[in-house]
């Protein structure tokens, strides 16, 4: 009987049906190079203050997403300022101004430039300290942690250590990379949401393995030991390779035993797991890079214009000192100056006839900095108010607030702003955008027969356009014939995901088709063929689905509503509730069970009667 069960799941690993399918890993070629290079982090579970953890000398969980610190702020701002190539520049006018060559105070040149460095450094760092505040907020969130003894309480996110076991509670975040030891399902299987990594909506399903599955209470926790030998932090989001030594036995570890940081639980009451990786090693940070100092298109392009002014400016620096030098040089006529009152008191060699060629150098540097204000100072300040005001904007835009998840627009940094405006393609995968992951089913064939009378969204749109009668008739028959049957019983609420009307198959009516049977089995198939999980209301007795996919939920809630009704999933089994043919009465039946060497529909089959 044992034999026979091992060869089912053996069986049942290339199968359809992904929630059985998980968690049987086997031995591969890359758990070889465990204790290698790059494969030497060792985990002692449940032994977080273990003398070797301190040698081991890993990183804590607190992480940091600011462009500065306390002591990195005056010289890193500073030096982004002066990238500015006008900045620069008014810097070094500065400077010359303390010299004899300017024609003007000291005080006229480096005012301005002090005001707008110091207001471009407070607005950089009013910004760093929103992402320090955020910072905060994550590393101060809370999750469950074993003390002790099978005792658990509430700590923070940076308190945790790499070897500590936590307890996630539905719909919470990860805190670090865990290793996944035990569920509220018996065989350790959760559901997880990886929109934080990777954009995807659908739920991702993990498995723990055999032998820790059975970790479902606090109590047990406590007497847990393993030593876990796996790869060095990485970025890659979708491999890992690791062994657990558990009970003097070795277990080869994968990625389905993983459960990343920033990924959220769903559709699992709470699970149990062995931080892995902590802080700046978790896979999420790995994949992120230091806070770059970035610049817009717009700003680059500002740069260009100031280098052609700066052309400009040495240009009639450069043709007036020549002009200066030869009149100065002719200046002198039989001992005496023409224009001797052009010439300081306290200094001759800036117009001295004699020295022409060294006037006229230093004319050309006093020049420089006479014309200096051809160089737009203000411009930079004025754009930097500009896009603060931007920032405001977007954070009060109506238009950008996310309803459903009650969040609006929140611009972290102001310095790209105007780059919102100069996308001009999107590279996009078409699943979930161009349907906005809603999925609704509205129609069917079986044996060749179609069935449905909905109408899309699209077919709305392209008959109103085109003026079709044929298709304002049928929506406008639609709608007399929902109201007439609205008029004769209780109008039920919408359903999310069904958009289907068929008098022929609704109401169990399908029982009197041509092809019942065939229809039988194509809802049947519906009603089994996912990984959907139920969640049925207490109060109500209404079954909810959740799935990984849109697609799948509409699947399965079409084959509630036609009458197979999938209520119940359990580790060997799924559970629906049909209408029988025969009787006319509801019956329940249990769709699939691994031990009987089943498959549907081309791995996995089905017993009619039971």
């Amino acid at each position: 009987m044992r034999g026979g069960r091992k060869r089912s799941m053996i069986k049942l690993k290339f199968s359809k049906i992904y929630s059985f399918a998980c968690g049987r890993t086997t031995l591969r070629r890359e758990h070889s190079r465990i204790g290698g290079h790059g494969h030497s982090r060792v985990v002692f579970c449940n032994e977080p203050d273990r003398f070797e953890v301190g040698v081991l000398n890993y990183a804590d969980n607190s992480v940091r997403s600011t462009k500065y610190t306390v002591a990195t702020f005056l010289p890193k701002s500073l030096f982004e300022q002066f990238r500015r190539v006008a900045n620069f520049y008014f810097l070094v006018a500065g400077i010359l101004a303390f010299t004899k060559l300017t024609p003007y105070t000291a005080v006229s040149a480096i005012l301005p430039l002090s005001i707008i460095i110091g207001a471009t450094m407070v607005k950089e760092g009013i910004e760093d300290w929103r992402r320090k505040k955020q910072d905060i907020e994550v590393n101060k969130r809370r999750v469950i942690l074993h003390k002790g003894d099978g005792i658990f309480e509430y700590t923070e996110w940076k308190n945790l250590r790499v070897g500590n076991i936590v307890k996630i509670m539905k719909d919470e975040f990860f805190p670090a990379d865990l290793l996944l030891l035990s569920s509220s399902y018996e065989d350790a299987v959760c559901y997880v949401e990886t929109m934080n990594l990777d954009g995807e909506t659908n739920l991702k399903l993990k498995q723990g393995l055999d032998v820790t599955s059975s970790l479902q209470e606090d109590f047990k926790i406590c007497d847990f030991r393993a030593v876990i030998k796996c790869e060095d932090p990485n970025a890659n989001l979708y491999s890992f390779v690791g062994s657990m030594e558990f009970e003097e036995q070795k277990y080869p570890l994968s990625a389905q035993q993983l459960l990343l940081r920033d990924s959220k639980l769903r559709n699992t009451d709470y699970v149990f797991g062995a931080v892995i990786f902590t802080g700046h090693d978790t896979k999420v940070i790995q994949n992120s890079t230091d806070p770059p100092s970035k610049r817009s298109k717009i700003e680059k392009k500002m740069d260009k214009i100031i280098y052609f002014l700066f052309c400009v400016l040495f240009l009639i620096a450069f043709v007036g000192s020549i002009i200066f030098g030869i009149i100065t040089k002719g200046d002198l006529k039989n001992g005496l100056m023409k224009r001797w009152y052009l010439r300081p008191d306290s200094s001759t060699i800036f117009f001295d006839p004699e020295r022409a060629a060294a006037a006229a150098i230093f004319h050309s540097l006093t020049a420089l900095m006479l014309y200096n204000f051809f160089i737009p100072i203000s411009l930079y300040f004025s754009i930097e108010i500009v896009k603060v005001l931007q920032s405001i904007f977007i954070n009060q835009d109506i238009h950008m607030y996310y309803e459903e998840a009650d969040k609006p627009a929140r611009a972290r940094t102001s310095n790209l702003n105007e780059e919102l405006g100069q996308v001009d393609t999107i590279l996009s995968d078409k699943t979930g955008t161009l349907t906005c992951n809603s999925m609704e089913f509205i129609k069917c064939s079986v044996a060749g027969v179609a069935y449905g009378h909905g109408v899309t969204e699209v077919e709305q749109v392209t008959g109103r356009s085109n003026g079709s009668p044929i298709l304002h008739e049928h929506i406008n028959g639609l709608k007399s014939k929902s109201n007439e049957i609205g008029d004769s019983r209780d109008r039920k609420e919408p359903i999310k995901g069904f958009n289907f009307t068929d008098e022929r198959i609704m109401n169990g009516n399908w029982v009197n088709e041509p092809f019942a049977d065939v229809i039988q089995k194509f809802f049947r198939l519906l009603a089994i063929c996912h990984t959907a999980i139920p969640e049925v209301d207490e109060e109500t007795g209404n079954v909810s689905y959740e799935a990984e996919s849109p697609d799948e939920a509409a699947f399965v809630i079409a084959a509630s509503e036609v009458g197979f009704k999938f209520y119940k999933r359990t580790q060997n089994c799924l559970s629906t509730y049909e209408l029988d043919p025969v009787s006319g009465n509801e019956v329940e039946r249990i769709n699939f069970h691994w031990e009987r060497h089943m498959q549907v529909p081309s791995n996995l089959s089905y017993d009619a009667n039971g």
